[in-house]
């Protein structure tokens, strides 16, 4: 019998996972040392360590099979390591897992085996980290199920520095991709108006306002005034509303119904968005790493 305390030591000690840490205990009859060292030749403890750096770099990526899309993000500390085969492998075996499991949930991916493979999700990305010596993180993925007689549209740019996707429902593939391109590179909000986050458009009206009340106007033109601003903002994060990127005198809407579509879902992922990222010398890391070896 495995005692919680012993969990707890062995976590403490080694920083690794509460799971691993049991599992550890277990396969060496709750021997402290042994469980440790059985960590450390599992790449576990050493991953464990690296948990507090910053993973902002890496690659988004998605793909479609039949009705089901997938977009994913996996992070690493270096531009380098996102350029490694191994790297790209492993980006394409989660999503290559998550095409063909219906989950929903990071802790239910995490938890699916690779397809092809004997370790989970969060078995490989740990192992990964202990053998490249970097950071690695599953970070997020949306799985879409789309309906017949809808289209997947799939952009990734930059090699992978950013991944658009898009469902519309009818025109065809060129028309969804043409889309998945526009949305990588104007990065909407969302889709239309009704679809924008209330506090954000509850924000920008009383910045607005506060300007236009700067400006001397008084307060029921000042109103006025942050209705027709706000129709500009709309214009800038709607997707529906933008300039389409391929003709700037039509709007993406129009080019859509155009080809008989309609515009039903997106999702965006640029690697590292949302991340505040570490500001290094990279020289003084180098150096740092020579004293140390």
């Amino acid at each position: 019998m495995i005692k919680a305390s012993d969990v707890k030591e062995l976590r403490e000690r080694t920083g690794a996972g509460m799971l691993d840490c049991k599992k550890a205990l277990e396969a060496t009859s709750g021997d402290m040392e042994q469980a440790i060292d059985w960590l450390r030749e599992k790449g576990i403890s050493k991953a464990a360590k690296k948990e507090s750096r910053i993973a902002a770099e890496g690659l988004t990526d998605g793909a479609s099979e039949g009705n089901v899309a997938v977009i994913t993000e996996v992070n690493c500390e270096t531009d380098f390591v996102a350029q490694n085969e191994d790297f790209k492998k492993l980006v394409l075996d989660i999503r290559k897992t998550l095409l063909h499991n219906d989950v929903s949930t990071m802790e239910e991916a995490n938890k699916l085996t690779i397809e092809g493979g004997s370790e989970t999700v969060e078995e490989a990305v740990v192992n990964f980290t202990a053998k490249i010596g970097e950071k690695i993180s599953f970070r997020r993925f949306e799985r879409v199920v789309k309906e017949d007689g809808q289209n997947f549209g799939i952009y990734s740019h930059m090699g992978g520095r950013i991944t658009a996707l898009v469902v519309i429902d009818g025109a065809n593939e060129e028309v969804a991709r043409d889309v998945s391109m526009h949305i990588a590179a104007m990065n909407p909000v969302a889709v239309k108006r009704s679809d924008v986050p209330a506090d954000m458009v509850e924000r920008e009206s009383h910045v607005i306002k506060e300007q236009v009340m700067n400006e001397g106007k008084p307060a029921d033109i000042a109103e006025k005034m942050v209705t027709g601003r706000l129709n500009k903002f709309y214009k800038e994060i709607c997707l529906e509303e933008q300039a389409f990127i391929k003709d700037s005198n039509m709007n993406v809407l129009d080019y859509v119904k155009s080809n008989g579509g309609s515009i039903v879902s997106m999702v965006r992922f640029a690697v590292g968005e949302g991340i505040e990222k570490k500001e290094e010398n990279f020289a003084e890391e180098v150096m740092s790493q020579i004293q140390n070896a």
